[in-house]
């Protein structure tokens, strides 16, 4: 069976880097780097721009905020630097991180650089060549949860995770943050974002709990590995903290597309691909391998429809502003108003699937 690698291309217009500037500083600051480099950009994901950069004998990839951003928790390289290198010493499913760069002078902007890890991932078709069954999904699926718990499981004081988060009042903060940021970007009049903005403050449950949290953890945020498809690396760490788990669960449960919803919904994951758990299944999965009980599932996948549609409105906002030329952004008001309207109707019909 073929297994198509993940691999760059030829970088988007408008989103070049200064190659003479980076070269100048990788030969100054890591020992024996290369005299030459080609740069090409990983196609993938919308927030963080990654880019992959090649010697004659070794492969790198490069983070950098995107152009336009100015909400510096979601896009402070220096962070997601630092949970790499904390996690490195209790977790090895990451990259291994190599070099952080604050000066903006170099490309435009405060970068860091890490391995490359070389494998699959699936984002929101199956890739050509892959030839992947129900059970392989099933497996998957199953697969991914339980890595989960595995990220929830991490000791967090002598590691120092403990030191990337305000744990106490989380919920709030979040349910209040992300409310704050999507009305600063709004550019349509959503009433189901809206209804689930005005539901979500006066449902909020009491937290509990305290672990590590990943905070974007989905499909294609995982790379495979070629021939056992077991969760080599997760990537994409610009939102971990410490905070309360059911939170990353509810992002990961409004990521979890089922069949038979919103085709706008469908671009960022293959969940919906016949052989995958359902979403209360996920939810069921989770609570038996942490031996919780979690009595208020339908707040944690509200704000997850709410949280996912944020970030898709604000970058939505800075392409309708002209800071970023990407057409992939151009639709992403057709994601937000999906978000909401999932966010209702789990509002409306108490559950967390099965809507349609």
């Amino acid at each position: 069976m073929n297994k198509p690698i993940d691999s760059a291309v030829t970088i988007r217009k408008g989103e070049e880097l200064d190659k003479v500037r980076l070269l100048a500083f990788l030969k100054s600051n890591l020992p024996h780097f290369a005299d030459d480099i080609e740069i090409k950009q990983f196609p993938g994901g919308f927030s963080n721009l990654t880019y992959l950069l090649r010697t004659d004998n070794e492969e790198f990839v490069l983070r950098k905020p995107p152009f336009g951003a100015n909400i510096k928790s979601a896009h402070d390289m220096g962070r997601e630097y630092k949970v790499l290198s904390l996690l490195e010493p209790v977790y090895s499913k990451i990259p291994k991180p190599i070099i952080f760069c604050e000066d903006s002078d170099v490309i435009g902007a405060p970068f860091y650089i890490m391995e490359r890890v070389e494998g699959i991932i699936l984002r929101n078709k199956i890739p050509d060549g892959l030839n992947l069954t129900a059970a392989h999904f099933n497996k998957l699926s199953n697969q991914i949860i339980e890595n989960l718990v595995d990220l929830h499981n991490l000791e967090l004081e002598k590691s120092d995770l403990i030191s990337l988060g305000k744990p106490d009042g989380y919920v709030q903060r979040q349910v209040e943050g992300w409310i704050k940021r999507y009305f600063k970007a709004e550019t349509d009049k959503i009433s189901a974002m809206n209804l689930a903005a005005e539901w979500m403050q006066s449902s909020m449950p009491m937290q509990t709990t305290t672990t590590f949290i990943h905070n974007d953890y989905k499909y294609d945020n995982l790379v495979l590995d070629v021939d056992s498809l077991q969760i080599k690396a997760v990537l994409d760490w610009e939102m971990a903290t410490v905070g309360d788990p059911l939170m990353d669960l509810g992002t990961s449960l409004a990521y979890w597309v089922e069949n038979g919803e919103h085709p706008a919904l469908q671009q960022f994951n293959v969940t919906w691909v016949e052989g995958n758990l359902t979403r209360q299944q996920v939810t069921e999965k989770y609570t038996e391998l942490r031996n919780i009980d979690i009595e208020k599932v339908l707040f944690y996948y509200v704000f997850g429809c709410f949280k996912l549609g944020v970030i898709a409105q604000q970058i939505y906002a800075r392409y309708i502003k002209g800071y970023t030329k990407d057409k992939r952004f151009a639709t992403l008001i057709h994601l937000v108003k999906a978000c909401g309207q999932n966010a209702k109707n789990a509002i409306n019909y108490n559950r967390i699937n099965n809507f349609y």
